[in-house]
């Protein structure tokens, strides 16, 4: 089911850890050339060119890209009431752990008279996409407008592709997840397509956004990275993937069950197992045979952990599977052990850290209260998942009156001199030339 990979004595680089565990073959700059063409007709085009596309990669032709409000009332009205619940506790906990990452303003006493405040100012407009595919996100539509709402972002759109059996709709557990929040502005397009539009905007339709964020499949991957400049991004959301430091002590069917909830996804998914215990492995595959063959999606699960970027790692100790870990940077990691809250403090490198045995991701997925839109493909080791910071940008303001100004003179004429800039110096002195006048 698994593959195994052996690294009992070996100690390895980084790279030599990411080489014998290697993500799944993603070529976003081959996807970038085939995305091209569909960028630009997006900006050179119009709705009818968006519907045009939605026929050819959705098999569907809406009969407007954007989708009016009484589609979404209606959608919220009809939702099932133990989903509204769910999408309303869900909702209420996002909000509770994002609220505590909201910056103030900061004011920086340099000197008397000389000051420099920092405030965090939102982003004017953000476009959110929500994947359709093989499943339905409502999740992921509250993980990308609830962080944006808590920023002050005052204007916000979210994309969703166009489903053909909902006559060319988003699936309407989508559009009632938008009413239940409060976002009324949504568009039935998917792909490229809706980055595109996001990016350049189109006449009488959709205003350009200076933000996208979201998941999405290789091609949206590959439009934002083209588009990136053009547009801020969030990140190039690869397939998911979750690694799982266990020992001993782990439950097989507990770390079976969570494997399978991540390879659930895509084909591509990666689920890797990292442990000191060969009885877990074992234990582990016995469950994976048994469990895998009664889920629903068991064809893309069994590819899935059959893939190459799938495995059970064996490991000399706990700390030595904490370094492949660090190594790896998974999107999720699961820390099972018998000292799961003092071994998750060794990790540097990962998503969003799920520890001890009832702290699955699947609760991170939908109810934990953190956010899942997270850096995948190793990623983790330079960037973060989403949150409210993403929708914010540090702005600095400076005011220095007349008698802190002169004090730091010489010091800005002296570097500006350095760097062989005297025009820089000289915006300086000038002030003192025309002293009397201020």
């Amino acid at each position: 089911m698994m593959r195994l990979v052996d690294l009992r004595g070996q100690r390895l680089s980084k790279s030599g850890y990411q080489d014998i565990i290697p993500r799944a073959a993603l070529d976003v700059a081959e996807a970038m050339k085939l995305v091209e063409p569909i960028l630009l007709r997006v900006k050179n085009g119009n709705e009818s060119d968006l519907i045009a596309l939605a026929k050819e990669f959705d098999g569907v032709a809406p009969q407007s890209i954007k989708v009016p409000r009484t589609e979404l009332t209606k959608a919220l009205k009809e939702l099932d009431p133990a989903i509204r619940s769910a999408l309303e506790l869900s909702a209420q906990r996002i909000r509770k752990v994002h609220n505590d990452q909201v910056r103030s303003e900061t004011i920086t006493k340099v000197v008397d008279g000389g000051s420099v405040t920092e405030k965090w100012v939102p982003v004017d407009r953000v476009g959110l996409y929500v994947p359709g595919g093989r499943a339905v996100y409502p999740s992921s539509v509250m993980m990308n407008v609830i962080p944006a709402q808590i920023a002050k972002v005052s204007s916000i759109a979210v994309a969703s592709p166009p489903q053909s059996e909902f006559g060319g709709l988003p699936h309407p557990t989508i559009l009632a997840t938008c009413e239940l929040l409060g976002v009324t502005e949504v568009y039935a397009v998917g792909g490229a397509q809706a980055i595109a539009l996001f990016a350049y905007g189109m006449e009488n339709l959709c205003e350009k956004c200076d933000l996208v964020t979201g998941p999405g499949n290789i091609y949206v991957a590959a439009a934002k990275r083209a588009l990136r400049g053009i547009i801020g991004i969030d990140s190039e959301a690869g397939p998911t993937e979750i690694a799982i430091v266990a020992d001993s002590s782990a439950i097989a069917a507990d770390v079976a069950a969570d494997l399978i909830s991540q390879a659930e996804h895509d084909v591509i998914a990666a689920a890797v197992l990292i442990t000191d215990s060969q009885k877990l492995i074992d234990d582990v595959l016995q469950e994976l045979v048994l469990r895998v063959a009664r889920t629903k999606h068991s064809e893309r699960i069994t590819e899935a952990l059959t893939g190459i970027q799938s495995a059970c790692v064996l490991v000399d100790s706990v700390e030595h599977a904490l370094e492949v870990a660090n190594a790896y940077a998974a999107e999720h990691l699961e820390i099972q052990t018998k000292n799961s809250s003092k071994d998750a403090q060794q990790i540097r490198n990962a998503g969003a850290v799920f520890i001890g045995r009832y702290s699955p991701v699947s609760l991170g997925d939908y109810s934990a209260g953190s956010n899942h839109v997270l850096p995948t493909g190793g990623c983790a080791c330079h960037s973060s998942g989403l949150s409210v910071q993403t929708f914010l940008r540090g702005l600095h303001f400076i005011e220095y009156n007349k008698e802190a100004f002169k004090e730091i003179l010489p010091t800005v004429i002296t570097l500006a001199n350095s760097e062989d800039l005297p025009a820089h110096g000289e915006a300086m002195s000038v002030r003192l030339e025309n002293e009397s006048s201020s």
